[in-house]
Order: C-alpha cells, then structure tokens, then sequence
C-alpha cells in the first residue's frame, strides 16, 4: 500500500488552489495511505480527504524552521511518493521513492495549472473539496430548498482586494429586487472573524428582506456547504471565492490589483470583473500597492459587477 506525503499552503487559497492535484492523487491510489502538511488556516479544507491516515499542522516559524520541524515528524517513514507544492529543500532530504516538487517558472498560467505540472497533468485538475455529510445538513438547514440563494463576501484578507462594502450593498439590492437577475433570492452572507463590518452596508440596505449574515460565525467547511447551495456567488479575490469555485458554485471573482489570469476562479462556471482602470494601470499608480491602506477596486463599477452576475446567470442556466 502506498505512502503519499503531501505538502501543500499555508494559505486557505492557495490550498484549495493545489487541491486539485490531491484529489488526482485520491483518484489514482485509492488504497493509498496519504498524510498531508499544510497551514492551519487550511485544515478544515483537507481534513476530509479519503484515504487521510495523518494530518501535520505546519505553523510558520522564524528562519523557516517550520521546515525542520516539518522533516522531524516524517523522516522516520518510508515515503513512496512525496509530492511537495511549497517547493522546499527537505524533500531532498526524505526517504522516498518518488519526489514530485513545484519548481517556478517564468511562464504565466494559472495557478491550478500552475501546481497540476508537479505531476504532467494536462489538462489540469481542478480543485475539489470534501465535506462531511454533517455540514451540509447544517447548510440545508441554513438555506432550505424552494429558493435560489446569493451568497456574497464583501471582504478578503487584504484591504487593497476589497470592493468597497458599500457598493456590494447596491449590487445586492439590484439583483434581489423585483425586477434584478435574482429576483427574489435568499442573501447570505460569509466572511471570517474580524469581518462583520463589512455586512453592515449589505445589512442596511436591506433591513427586512431576513438576510442571513454568517459572517465570522462557520468552521470553514461549513462555509464550503453553505457557497455550494449558492445559485450565485460573488467576492473579492480571497480563499472563499477559491472554496465557492470548487465547490462548483457559479463563482464571480472581483479583482483590481491582483491578476485573474493567475489567481481568478477556476473553472468553467467562473467569471472576474475589473473596472476600466486595469491590471497594470493600477501597479503603475499604485507602486506600493500591496502596502495600500484601502480599496483599490474604487474604479469597478457596480453596473458593471451587475452585468457581468447577469451574464454569468445566464450561462450557466441550464449547466
């Protein structure tokens, strides 16, 4: 039986992102025994892999001694296969019959085809997340069946990559209105804890419609159910807009300064929007962008996020 140690993100988005290869591993080795090192903000994205035996929680440390602390707990194993997405050195230093590691490359691709190069994979996995039964009975019991549901996350993990909350309060109340897109639909919103604010203007807006804020109160897996019952999801560039495109949700993605064609929401339900400013436009004006105390979407309008969560709607209608 194999033994697959599977190194992946810190981050919540980066991990989904790589899931896609670990799902490929799941599929071909279904008798495989896999442990996974990833960050904790990840863990509740992967706990629920089949044929997980052992999960490591990798806590950053100074002077990367994460990593050392990391070979410790699997040198002692026989690895048939180690599969290392973060690209570190201590792959080199295991014993293993195969070693599989992410190295850069100038080529721009998406970040999913990106990590599927790892193993040759073409086309490229796409992300996939396993949920127990339990979180989506909790979901069900959130957002039950007999409605559309429009599931929105004003906030993300970088002030810069937020859509200001306001405006997301407006693009809710056109869709759900009489004579919106949605019309009619359930709004729930998600966020993680410290977020709240972001909900007020959404809140305000529409004080009696029995909007549903979520915000800071889900174990992300929870999150994951709650996107997957979604007819619509639109958000920043941030970890759940990445939970709702592999959950297959119709996923809208907004970005301003971070690039959709490396980071956008993979797969064919998906689409991004950016105001006219653009990509380069914004890095240009902004040369300290990633430093940028506040929104950096100021030039997406909110007809133009209205448009494009018609558009989307409309495409993915009878899919």
């Amino acid at each position: 039986m194999k033994r697959i140690l599977f190194i992946t993100s810190t981050r919540i988005g980066d991990a989904v992102i790589n899931s896609g290869v670990l799902d490929h591993l799941v599929r071909q080795y279904p008798e495989a025994r896999i442990t996974i090192a990833c960050g904790p903000l990840a863990q509740p994205m992967l706990e629920n892999t089949p044929g997980l035996e052992r999960m490591i929680i990798v806590r950053k440390k100074p002077f990367g001694l994460h990593w050392l602390g990391l070979w410790r707990r699997v040198v002692t194993t026989y690895w048939d296969m180690v599969v290392d997405l973060r690209g570190s050195a201590i792959v080199y230093l295991l014993p293993a019959r195969e070693r599989k590691v992410l190295k850069s490359t100038k080529v721009k691709m998406h970040k999913v085809r990106e990590a599927a190069g790892v193993l040759r994979l073409d086309p490229p996995p796409a992300p996939r997340i396993y949920l127990a039964e339990d979180a989506r009975e909790r979901a069900m019991e959130w957002m039950p069946p007999g409605r559309d549901y429009l599931v929105v996350c004003p906030s993300a993990s970088l002030p810069f990559k937020m859509w200001p909350a306001t405006n997301f309060a407006d693009m809710v109340k056109a869709l759900v209105s009489p004579d919106g897109a949605m019309a009619g639909a359930g709004v729930v919103i998600v966020g993680g804890p410290g977020d709240e604010d972001h909900a007020v203007p959404i809140l305000n807006c529409l004080p009696d419609a029995g909007i549903l804020d979520l915000t800071g109160k889900l174990y992300l897996s929870d999150v994951a159910a709650v996107v997957e019952r979604a007819r619509l999801f639109i958000g920043n560039d941030s970890g759940v807009m990445h939970i709702a495109a592999a959950m297959g949700t119709p996923t809208l993605g907004l970005f301003g300064p971070s690039d959709e064609m490396l980071y956008g929401p993979y797969g064919e339900q998906c689409a991004t929007v950016r105001g006219p400013r653009g990509l380069e436009a914004i890095k240009k004006e902004f040369p300290n962008w990633r430093q940028h105390p506040s929104s950096l979407l100021d030039d997406l309008r909110v007809e133009a996020v209205i448009g494009a969560a018609t558009q989307l709607l409309e495409r993915t209608e009878t899919e």
